[in-house]
């Protein structure tokens, strides 16, 4: 749906031509003062007429009375005010004729339409059906305006007419655009303001090869597009129209004729800002002028590696963080609680612009715009200039694996298969009432590989999180034996798929230094961290979904029967180098009935909450970066409901158990900030060299103890007791590093709400050999609890 347009009438010009104008069919919808027109040409003859070319800038001379112009052909007539017309500039506008220059021009609701040019003004004759033409007895006619009178107005209104311009799409951006390797499409299609040959206005362009014909519609013309047919830039499938006074603010929309007659109307695709939900027009955005306050942080983000870099991550969902808040309030309130938890990064679930708000994003129509419910798109890049000036990161949840089906978007865009693939036994997803893309269609996947960019290119944002990757790799995906179809090879396999995601991944990393691309991919496809040039598909990490459901199937456990499942914690590290991993309990985890991770715990109140520090010391210690959901911080009792966002009243003082949840929250700030000040924790993080299991197979005690290494800096070693029992003077054995060790972290410590057992006194090393190794020490350790130890 858009936006109910205000109710049609004449129009009267102010006399003042800076002052304000009310809305109408061809004001600016800004108010904005028409800029000179100074330079503009006529369009160029078409190859096929014989009209010689016109000297530049000829002067009207006004001598003469108009002349009647040649009727309209009937089928010309026809395509044009049925939407159907390829070259609408060729019979509208200024063009040579037999006895002058030929204007007509299409005002739908006009009463009159007179030429208005240095030294003449000549009234067109009425036509029908809002057409009015005349042949003028000039030579030359440069620059003009027309000057349009509406029923019941008195006076008319000034225009610049838009069929009066050469299309300002240059050869190159449509070579691209045909070759699918314009890399930022975003300047070349959708809206742009802009100064055309001296005048400002809004240049439109739509990708619609199975169009019979484009108009623009929108609240400009009240929402009637007869008056704004586009042009066909040829074998591009593009479109065009420039506008000029149309601003920033305007709602539009494309009228497409398809193949059979019928008309459909589409949001932009490229729009690059949105009406806000459950409204559907595109909005012209405004010109590109924030002034981003992160040079620092854009400069350095890249100087090391992201592998061999600290990265713990705070997911959350925008719109329910603390429900009510848009962009700008965000900015004042996420940075500082961030900060203050020590992540270094935060990951947004998707902020494209979506319809349903229940999808939390992750069913994406405007791939361009950053959803309105929360801010215009200069509003979010003050949310991300925000994070980064309070030195975070940002990652976003990017969606290329499917669309939904509105038909105001992008299914079927131009009444064919456009977007989707043409099989629908491809296109069609499953599990999700989706579409997926087609990725072997090269203005397809152009559409994709330019909007990755333009996230991190537009918005400065250091990640992508790609979704649903599984879901775009395997054809067989979700689907029965026969409601697939195979590759050309008989396999299972999409290749277009590898192919965009390796295209995807490869032109992010050359334009976009310091930005990471993550993959949500849940099987065993090989080399998905691996780089392009090898083979592999290119990202950057990979979620560890093994280590995701094998940790908390073993977690879920009752202590008592945790040892028949020791090996759900120590298979992680058998392949734990084979990819770059993030650890995830990512939102996923915490909805649709799988409960928040505390309620995951068995036990009473106390153990649920041990257990829940226990494990996160234990996924802060273990090899790959850390996510977490937003709730999961502060051990939030309930699963996560977006309408209601996390349960922050559980840390009010007056809440009873406040003091639990708080203690919580305090050990994930000194996870995170122990973590960062411990290159061991993530130095070699891809590198086995740095891991070594201590104890591995105490499966009967549920203790868990292994060291790790960095390139500078002393080892740390982590040592976890899944069992409610404390166990004293526990003997590990431990790395040949001589002198004393002292906990750098509890996780039974009192200030997190702990029993506060521990050893309080530095531990140490024995020169008693012990589980193969030289030495050894004896270290009390605290029930359901995580220790963390360095060298005194």
């Amino acid at each position: 749906m858009h936006s109910r347009p205000q109710a049609a009438g004449p129009l009267v010009p102010p006399a003042d031509p800076a002052a304000p104008r009310r809305p109408g069919p061809d004001a600016p919808v800004t108010g904005a003062r028409p800029e000179p027109a100074a330079g503009v040409r006529p369009p160029a003859p078409r190859p096929e007429t014989a009209a010689a070319p016109r000297p530049a800038d000829p002067t009207p001379t006004g001598s003469g009375a108009p002349q009647p112009a040649p009727p309209l052909a009937a089928h010309e007539r026809d395509r044009l005010l049925h939407g159907a017309h390829h070259d609408p500039h060729n019979v509208l506008g200024a063009h040579p004729a037999p006895g002058g220059v030929l204007v007509r021009a299409l005002r739908p609701g006009a009463r009159t339409v007179t030429v208005v040019a240095d030294g003449l003004r000549a009234e067109l004759a009425s036509e029908g059906d809002g057409l009015f033409a005349a042949v003028l007895p000039v030579p030359e006619l440069g620059e003009y305006r027309l000057a349009v009178r509406y029923e019941g107005s008195a006076a008319a209104h000034l225009v610049h007419d838009a069929y009066s311009f050469l299309p300002s799409l240059g050869e190159l951006d449509l070579h691209l655009i045909a070759e699918g390797r314009h890399e930022e499409l975003w300047k070349a299609l959708g809206a742009r303001t802009m100064t055309h040959r001296g005048v400002r206005g809004t240049r439109f362009a739509v990708w619609a090869p199975g169009a019979q014909g484009v108009r623009l519609t929108g609240d400009f013309c009240f929402w009637n597009g007869t008056g704004h047919p586009m042009r066909s830039l040829g074998s591009s499938g593009v479109w065009e129209l420039f506008v000029p006074g149309l601003g920033p603010g305007a709602l539009y929309k494309f009228d497409i004729r398809t193949a059979d007659g019928s008309h459909t109307v589409r949001a932009d695709p490229m729009a690059r800002r949105t009406e806000c939900p459950p409204a559907t027009a595109s909005v012209v955005a405004e010109d590109d002028t924030y002034v981003w306050g992160d040079a620092q942080w854009m400069a350095s983000r890249g100087r090391r590696p992201a592998h061999a870099a600290p990265m713990s991550v705070y997911e959350l969902h925008p719109a329910s963080w603390r429900p009510g808040l848009g962009y700008r309030e965000l900015a004042e309130q996420l940075p500082a609680y961030v900060a203050e938890l020590g992540f270094t990064h935060v990951e947004l679930m998707p902020p494209a612009e979506h319809p349903f708000g229940g999808s939390w994003g992750y069913q994406v129509t405007g791939y361009y715009a950053p959803t309105a419910r929360l801010g215009s798109p200069d509003d979010f890049r003050h949310l991300v200039d925000a994070l980064h000036r309070a030195g975070i990161g940002v990652i976003i949840d990017w969606v290329p694996a499917h669309f939904p089906k509105d038909e105001w978007a992008l299914a079927r865009f131009d009444g064919t298969p456009l977007y989707e693939h043409a099989d629908p036994l491809r296109a069609e997803h499953p599990d999700w009432g989706t579409l997926e893309f087609d990725y072997g269609r090269r203005e397809v996947r152009n559409f994709l590989v330019a909007n990755a960019v333009y996230w991190c290119q537009e918005f400065h944002v250091d990640g992508l999180r790609v979704d649903a990757v599984a879901s775009m790799l395997y054809l067989d995906y979700s689907r029965e034996d026969g409601a697939w179809s195979p590759n050309e090879f008989g396999g299972r396999d999409n290749p277009d798929a590898v192919a965009f995601l390796q295209e995807m991944n490869a032109t992010v990393y050359r334009r976009c230094p310091g930005v990471v691309t993550i993959a949500e991919e849940s099987t065993a496809w090989d080399g998905v961290t691996r780089s392009t040039e090898h083979g592999g598909l290119g990202f950057g990490f990979k979620w560890n979904m093994g280590w995701m459901h094998d940790s908390l199937v073993y977690m879920s456990k009752e202590p008592v029967h945790r040892r028949y499942h020791h090996n759900e914690m120590t298979f992680s590290m058998v392949y734990a180098y084979s990819e770059n991993y993030v650890l995830p309990i990512s939102h996923d985890e915490v909805v649709h009935g799988k409960g928040a991770l505390v309620s995951k715990m068995p036990g009473d109140w106390w153990q649920q909450r041990a257990s829940h520090r226990a494990y996160l010391g234990w996924m802060w210690a273990h090899p790959g970066k850390q996510l977490l959901f937003m709730g999961q911080e502060f051990a939030q009792g309930a699963e996560w409901s977006a309408d209601e966002g996390p349960q922050w009243w559980v840390l009010d003082p007056g809440y009873s158990a406040a003091g639990d949840h708080r203690g919580v929250r305090d050990l994930v700030a000194d996870l995170n900030h122990g973590y960062r000040a411990a290159p061991a924790l993530w130095q070699r993080d891809t590198d086995p060299a740095g891991f070594a299991w201590l104890v591995g197979d105490a499966a009967d005690d549920n203790v868990l103890a292994f060291a790790r290494f960095g390139d500078d800096g002393p080892p740390l070693l982590a040592v976890c007791n899944f069992s409610p029992v404390v166990r004293r003077d526990y003997r590990i054995g431990v790395p040949a590093v001589s002198g004393m060790w002292r906990e750098a972290l509890n996780t039974d410590g009192t200030r997190y709400g702990g029993s506060g057992v521990g050893n309080p006194e530095p531990l140490r090393t024995e020169a008693v050999a012990w589980h193969g190794r030289d030495s050894s020490i004896r270290v009390t350790l605290p029930p359901l609890a995580t220790l963390w130890l360095v060298p005194a």
